[in-house]
């Protein structure tokens, strides 16, 4: 199953002009990170990669292990089986807040968050993600299951003793009230972090993690940039979304794991510390997150 692309396929643009190749590997980093936050179950490309040969390209570039986030029950199974054949992943499991209210319409939403607790308990799977509010995309009419599905991840993580993996849209404030009112994991992660320094600073001071993507390093998004310098280095965390969110000056190419150091370099200019040391301390937080690859 892992060693071939899903039926998962991205939608594309109709014009057709988008490059879809897969881009040249940038210079590899010195001290090794991780990424921490991928759906790899997506094809993706004019030539679509395997899950050996996108971790293969990953760690000959230095990036020696990733987080496969899941949606649904399809991609969290996805998920463990992939983390289970090969030693350079991890699992996170979850429904994705805007799957949350069709499983609800079609009562269903029980029984997956059933699922996700028993695929959780797998030794692979360190993480319950990705989780939490979205209200670009799903109306008013969806947010009761969407808090619903949330505060049951809340509580599966704490179950488990695992890292939570949060998509926050347009609901900053509903994501931060429900933390603090339920009580958050005691590793908590914005994954794809997209809100100002204000909001950085609320979140280091309660402990949480943020994990910047590729589009920090997008022309409209100084926010994200302002996010990051106010985040301490020892709460930052580096992902790529992939196959979505490639960073510049690919941006609209597949994305990958691979391109990482594309990112990090990116974070260590904005941020003035050398690429060295915030590759090592991004690999420290991130093994504090998930816990070892190894074990």
């Amino acid at each position: 199953m892992t060693e071939s692309p899903s039926q998962y396929v991205r939608e594309r643009a109709a014009d057709g002009r988008k490059d879809l190749r897969y881009p040249p590997a940038p210079e590899p980093l010195t001290v090794p990170v991780y990424d921490n936050h991928a759906h790899l179950e997506i094809t993706d490309g004019d030539d679509p990669l395997t899950l050996t040969e996108q971790l293969d390209r990953a760690q000959a570039v230095g990036i020696l292990g990733v987080v496969q986030a899941s949606g649904d029950i399809e991609s969290s199974r996805w998920a463990v089986d992939a983390a289970a054949s090969d030693p350079r992943v991890l699992a996170a499991v979850a429904i994705h807040p805007n799957d949350a209210p069709d499983y609800a319409e079609a009562g269903q939403l029980g029984h997956a968050i059933d699922v996700i607790d028993e695929l959780a308990a797998h030794p692979r799977v360190r993480a319950i993600g990705e989780t939490g509010l979205d209200f670009f995309r799903t109306g008013p009419e969806g947010h009761k299951a969407q808090f619903e599905a949330f505060e049951a991840h809340i509580a599966l993580a704490k179950k488990h003793s695992i890292a939570m993996q949060i998509h926050d849209r347009d609901a900053h404030d509903a994501v931060l009230e429900t933390l603090a009112r339920i009580g958050a994991p005691e590793r908590t992660v914005f994954h794809c972090f997209s809100g100002d320094d204000a909001m950085a600073r609320i979140c280091a001071d309660a402990g949480y993690y943020l994990s910047f993507a590729g589009n920090v390093t997008f022309k409209n998004a100084q926010n994200l940039r302002d996010a990051l310098a106010a985040t301490p280095l020892d709460r930052i965390l580096v992902e790529t979304d992939a196959p979505f969110l490639t960073p510049v000056p690919l941006r609209g190419r597949p994305n990958a794991p691979y391109l990482v150091p594309i990112t990090v370099r990116f974070i260590s200019d904005e941020l003035g510390v050398h690429v060295d040391e915030l590759a090592a301390q991004i690999a420290e937080n991130t093994l504090r997150v998930y816990g070892s690859f190894e074990g």
